[in-house]
């Protein structure tokens, strides 16, 4: 098995509120590898937003490691923990994230031109991950005249375009409706046959059962860490078939 990319070693974080610690992590260790795909599953209060917020670099543990693609980040500054998350990760949110009036095109373009990338390799890249995603047809529209599953679609596409070490999605279907949430879900599943690396949080069962692995938090402990066999099946199956038809 490869090196693991991200490797959690007995992370705790305590809040104080009113006087009163709470921790909301509690001695978490799990490690993933490049090219997983894991969803991190739990009731509201298990942890999985605080343990989101730590994989996303947007705080850091009260004790305990976080070593993400070699680099502990465990300790790191504010200035720090920005140029984890602007080099190393590609998120993806409930809420989209993007500008309304301005097209696909831009809003994929955006964290390159932050980033001082030319204008020409800014289109070149967005154009080709908006046509991976499928809305290579759609770059000129403007975000709302996309569909839900469509934005969402744009928000992966600008996800990649800083070529990140992980794709962290916090409840990517939370605000889309069943057969949109299925489309958003298979480009999650052809960019990780593809060899991405994808960490999703979700409350959704039927969501989780598209990763590979699943992991479920409650109480701040992981009390289950299993590989998906029914999408290990479903893989198998798909590999047999493709085989036959070659």
């Amino acid at each position: 098995m490869s090196q693991p990319i991200i490797k959690i070693t007995d992370v705790h974080k305590i809040y104080t509120v009113g006087g009163q610690e709470i921790a909301a992590l509690d001695g978490v260790s799990f490690e993933i590898c490049k090219g997983e795909f894991v969803a991190i599953m739990g009731p509201s209060g298990s942890g999985k937003s605080t343990l989101m917020h730590m994989l996303g670099a947007l705080d850091i543990p009260t004790s305990g490691t976080y070593v993400l693609d070699g680099e502990d980040v465990s300790a790191a500054s504010d200035d720090e923990l920005a140029d984890v998350r602007n080099q190393k990760i590609g998120f993806i949110f409930q809420a989209f994230n993007l500008l309304p009036r301005t097209t696909a095109l831009k809003n994929v373009s955006l964290p390159m031109m932050y980033a001082g990338i030319h204008k020409d390799e800014r289109e070149r890249r967005a154009k080709k991950y908006l046509e991976l995603v499928g809305l290579g047809d759609r770059i000129f529209n403007t975000s709302n005249q996309l569909s839900g599953g469509q934005q969402q679609r744009v928000a992966i596409a600008r996800a990649l375009t800083m070529s990140p070490s992980i794709l962290l999605a916090d409840e990517p279907t939370g605000n889309l409706p069943t057969n949109q949430s299925l489309e958003v879900m298979k480009i999650f599943q052809e960019l990780n046959d593809e060899g991405h690396t994808v960490v999703m949080i979700t409350h959704e069962p039927e969501i989780a059962e598209h990763a590979k692995r699943i992991i479920v938090l409650r109480d701040g402990k992981i009390i289950s860490d299993q590989p998906n066999s029914k999408r290990r099946s479903q893989d198998g199956q798909n590999n047999k078939s493709s085989k036959k038809k070659s």
